[in-house]
């Protein structure tokens, strides 16, 4: 089922400033939060389909990346993995402070237990290069990551062993604190993460000797990578949990990964299509010729016919690159250009005199012969 437009999703402009933004994400997910909805699938998917379109509106780079490319523009995912697949604990750490002081502050797991432990980790950014055979085909990659890693002694816990916890005294093991206003409409309860212990509900009272009581130590990690083909220049893709590990066992951050093309030898890149210049000798474009020319996946044979003109288009269908979550597939342009000498032997000029006023070689274009913008409007266009 395809997506729904991320701005019709929250009600938006394509204008509309963060705060409107933001505004409007709480209005959706107030309509379809579990807590007002409990057992409704149906809301549930509806919240989950905002946090997502919050998710992308709200953050600048990838907003940029969805007016200009739309979902495509985002590696095939929304923000956590995409729409029904998202986590509910995802939506609710990520974005509880929209709904600070609604519903006990978020979900109504914090009314009856502490939050998820430790603090998530950052996001971190990372540029792959790819070959133009890497991007037709996909490409399957192990890179190097130096990045925040589980420290190996306490598994990320950061405490020296798992009797050197105690409940946090200020929320009482509960990750979260009320507090209880007058107002002139009467008394109102709101509920905030606890200052102490930042939602955990326990402190440590022995740290890990190793990490410092941080959970993590900076060191590397061998990530593997499935690109899908059809990716473009600048697209960013997002692994959720492999940026850098969260604190003392909180949930890692993402790595993002941008795509950096690299310049083939012979083929250019137009959108989907591939273009190769081929340029022929006089002779061949007069008589006519086999050409052999370079694709994505080989050769290809094209034949010239007799009296081809320079700026003639050929196209082998099929041969450009995949659109990206999609079976269309573009074509190889082959630009004929006809290769005028620079340097003549007293011999070739003698040849070459003696045709110069021949009928058959004075210019006659047909009339149905295109010309350069007509070319380009039927390959474009």
């Amino acid at each position: 089922m395809a997506k729904r437009d991320y701005y019709e999703v929250l009600g938006v402009s394509k204008s509309a400033s963060n705060d409107e933004i933001k505004k409007a994400y709480r209005k959706v997910a107030m309509q379809f939060h579990p807590d007002r909805n409990p057992g409704n699938k149906e809301s549930e998917e509806k919240f989950k389909e905002a946090a997502e379109a919050y998710e992308v509106l709200s953050n600048e780079d990838k907003r940029a990346r969805y007016d200009r490319f739309g979902h495509q523009g985002l590696g095939g995912s929304g923000g956590f993995g995409g729409g029904a697949g998202m986590n509910m604990d995802d939506i609710f750490s990520n974005f509880g402070d929209v709904f600070e002081g609604f519903f006990g502050g978020g979900s109504s797991r914090n009314r009856s237990g502490p939050r998820e432990q430790g603090l998530r980790g950052s996001n971190l950014r990372i540029k792959v290069k790819l070959h133009l055979e890497e991007i037709a085909k996909g490409a399957h990659k192990k890179v190097k990551v130096n990045k925040y890693v589980g420290c190996g002694s306490c598994s990320g816990s950061g405490a020296k062993d798992s009797s050197s916890f105690s409940n946090c005294s200020t929320c009482q093991g509960h990750g979260y604190v009320r507090k209880v206003q007058n107002t002139i409409l009467g008394q109102m309860q709101t509920t905030t993460t606890c200052p102490s212990c930042n939602g955990e509900g326990r402190v440590i009272a022995n740290k890990c000797s190793t990490c410092s009581g941080e959970g993590r130590q900076y060191g590397e990690e061998t990530i593997e990578l499935d690109i899908p083909a059809g990716v473009t220049e600048g697209i960013q893709l997002s692994l959720s949990g492999k940026g850098n590990a969260g604190q003392r066992g909180g949930r890692g951050g993402d790595l993002l990964v941008e795509i950096e093309e690299l310049p083939h030898a012979t083929l250019k890149r137009e959108g989907n299509n591939i273009v190769y210049d081929l340029y022929i000798n006089f002779v061949d474009a007069v008589m006519g010729a086999q050409m052999e020319v370079p694709t994505i996946d080989g050769k290809a044979k094209i034949k010239i016919p007799a009296g081809t003109q320079s700026g003639k288009i050929f196209r082998l269908k099929g041969k450009g690159l995949p659109t990206l979550n999609s079976y269309e597939i573009g074509d190889q342009l082959i630009d004929l250009n006809i290769w005028t000498p620079k340097h003549l032997s007293s011999e070739e000029k003698t040849i070459l005199e003696k045709l110069r006023n021949s009928p058959n070689f004075q210019p006659n274009p047909d009339k149905n012969e295109k010309g350069f913008f007509d070319k380009m409007r039927d390959i474009f266009g």
